[in-house]
């Protein structure tokens, strides 16, 4: 899906890391909720407390999953999942676009 119908758009940033990780909050008639951000150049641990899916629609990174010893590289467009209550960690080698999902 490249575009969302019907939705609400929070006019707020979220803004991590000094402004290298940002992203808008876009709320969906069902309750759902997605976030559509944007990542520089750098190392970001982020913790979960829903269940994530995370769509990296450009950009070069590595990601390190929960469980997971070391980092593998991603190659976009591509998708992971990080379970409830965890953190991942990943390394942002280029500009990454990225939309993520949470799942109640």
């Amino acid at each position: 899906m490249s575009k969302f119908k019907n939705v609400t758009v929070v006019k707020e940033a979220n803004i991590y890391y000094d402004g290298k990780v940002t992203s808008r909050t876009v709320e969906f008639s069902d309750g759902s909720v997605k976030s559509l951000g944007i990542m520089l150049p750098g190392e970001y641990t982020f913790n979960t407390a829903d269940k994530e899916i995370m769509e990296m629609m450009s950009g070069e990174l590595e990601v390190r999953l929960p469980g997971e010893e070391t980092f593998r590289e991603l190659h976009t467009p591509e998708t992971f999942e990080v379970p409830a209550n965890a953190a991942f960690d990943l390394k942002i080698k280029s500009v990454t676009d990225y939309c993520c999902s949470y799942i109640k």
